[in-house]
């Protein structure tokens, strides 16, 4: 048989299974979400072999979207792991058979604790099933493997139906890209909603700063000496007067013969804009992308120069 066609339809039966599978889908999702919402402690999720594999995923993504929640191996719940349950938990039990010796054996204890089963079965007559309080039907008409041996499209229908239940509950809870963020702080997302002006600038003795009525020779040693090719220019209440920059000197070269012996506040660029330090660091590269510049003055409430961030060091921490 051509490969190519075997993948396709290895997709295709998968595909269609999901599309079944969801025709299943009823009031026992609007269960399951009132089970997970007011479960006060957990929700802890298992299965065996590939099955639980497809439940530590499900309980990856139902942690990563605000809904605290573990992965249980059954067989090692059996010998000792049912102590991380705890009677303010609820489970998640992923069997396609619904009769998976590991699993069975742990539904006792469960049930002595008196917390809910939300179970994905292939079989709603099943041991598992009948001993559930909420039930998805993710039974498959054949697996994608050509031998209909391998677990192929159950467990992906058991995976979208854990996804299915994770979607849900991001819509019941209003969870908000600020709050995957939050969960995310070393993603991209993550960065852009969370990392901080502050967290970057610049500030102290690495500050460019030198006063008007000094002479644009001097600057250019302060400009050179702290490395952001530019300094800030302030008056004698430490207020921001300007910022010089190399654009400046390289104009005002081309306009004055004897720009060296001038005063710095005579050449540097009046009111440049600012940012607060609290202001998110993506703010600040929006600001220098669309002004073309490679740097900004990071100002205090009185308007005294605190911090220079550059768009290196925004880049750098993997924010674009």
């Amino acid at each position: 048989m051509n490969l190519i066609d075997v993948a396709k339809d290895t997709m295709k039966i998968e595909a269609e299974a999901i599309l079944s599978a969801a025709e299943k889908i009823g009031e026992n999702i609007l269960n399951a979400i009132d089970i997970i919402i007011n479960c006060k402690g957990r929700v802890v999720v298992t299965g065996m072999g590939k099955s639980g594999i497809i439940g530590k995923k499900i309980a990856a993504t139902m942690s990563s979207t605000g809904t605290p929640a573990i992965f249980l191996h059954p067989a090692e719940g059996v010998h000792g792991d049912l102590g991380v349950i705890t009677k303010d938990d609820c489970v998640i039990a992923i069997s396609n058979s619904g009769e998976t010796d590991e699993i069975i054996s742990i539904l006792p204890t469960i049930k002595m604790l008196g917390i809910s089963i939300i179970s994905i079965v292939g079989n709603v007559n099943s041991t598992l099933a009948k001993k559930s309080d909420c039930v998805f039907d993710g039974s498959v008409v054949r697996e994608a493997c050509t031998l209909n041996l391998a677990p192929t499209a159950s467990t992906t229908v058991s995976l979208a139906i854990g996804d299915a239940i994770a979607v849900a509950l991001i819509e019941k809870k209003g969870f908000k890209k600020e709050d995957f963020a939050f969960f995310h702080p070393s993603g991209s997302l993550g960065k852009r909603l969370l990392v901080k002006v502050s967290d970057l600038y610049h500030t102290g003795e690495k500050l460019p700063k030198i006063k008007i009525g000094s002479k644009v020779a001097e600057s250019i040693f302060e400009m050179t000496s702290k490395g952001f090719g530019c300094t800030t220019v302030i008056d004698e209440k430490g207020l921001l007067y300007g910022i010089l920059t190399d654009g400046d000197l390289r104009r005002g070269l081309q306009r004055f013969s004897n720009i060296f012996e001038m005063k710095v506040e005579e050449v540097c660029s009046k009111n440049p804009k600012t940012i607060d330090r609290d202001e998110l660091a993506v703010k600040a590269l929006r600001i220098m992308e669309e002004r073309s510049i490679t740097s900004l003055i990071v100002v205090d409430n009185e308007g005294k120069p605190e911090g220079i961030i550059h768009i290196h060091d925004i880049l750098k921490k993997g924010i674009a």
